[in-house]
């Protein structure tokens, strides 16, 4: 299981454009995800990596991502997302078994669910959607599969009310588990690769055996 502390950032970040910026300025290492869990089926791996941060009542994230064809179909937050070129980040703040999963397609469109496994996930309510705030590097308007080798970046600002089954006040302290993940089921060339490695036959993000840790400062 590999653990990752996410550092504390002292200054004020509001915009999710900034963040890059913020986490190159603060020193804040990238994190490799390039674990390809199912090889014999999957064997293709996009090139990914990840840095977090925190700013006490947020959550920063930004993903550099390179792989050899685009897809943005989604029009709207809450739609097949995992079906786009989609970074994905699953968190689980307490002992109880629930965990959010927060996936972003390469436009920056959203799906933020939470449950204790795969089935019966209750997705978050709008008003919690509207607050996470968004940058992607291609834009923010839909479009179709582009079969050509693409560098793009996304970057979140993530409230701590995007976990809205539980009662947490701020980031500062939070032990919690979880994984992130790059997936596009309808590219041309399907892949489900992750930073904490999974063991399961067949590609399965929602398997909370396999989260790694995160300990925010």
């Amino acid at each position: 299981m590999q653990r990752l502390t996410i550092p504390k950032l002292r200054q004020a970040v509001a915009k999710a454009a900034d963040i890059p910026a913020a986490l190159q300025a603060a020193g804040i290492g990238y994190v490799p995800v390039a674990n390809v869990n199912w090889p014999a089926s999957y064997p293709y791996k996009p090139t990914m990596a990840f840095a977090a941060a925190h700013v006490g009542e947020a959550l920063l994230l930004h993903y550099r991502i390179e792989e050899q064809s685009v897809r943005a179909v989604a029009h709207e937050d809450h739609e097949h997302i995992w079906e786009d070129s989609c970074a994905e980040f699953f968190i689980m703040p307490a002992a109880d078994g629930i965990y959010y999963n927060i996936e972003c397609n390469c436009t920056g469109k959203l799906l933020i669910a939470a449950g204790n496994g795969r089935n019966g996930r209750r997705p978050a309510p709008m008003e919690v959607m509207q607050g996470v705030k968004r940058w992607a590097s291609l834009g923010t308007e839909p479009f179709d599969v582009r079969n050509e080798s693409t560098k793009w970046e996304l970057a979140l600002r993530i409230p701590i009310s995007v976990f809205f089954l539980h009662k947490l006040n701020s980031f500062d302290g939070l032990q919690a588990k979880g994984n992130a993940y790059k997936c596009g089921d309808k590219l041309p060339v399907p892949h489900f690769i992750s930073w904490n490695p999974i063991k399961t036959e067949a590609p399965d993000f929602h398997r909370p055996e396999y989260f790694g840790e995160f300990a925010f400062e």
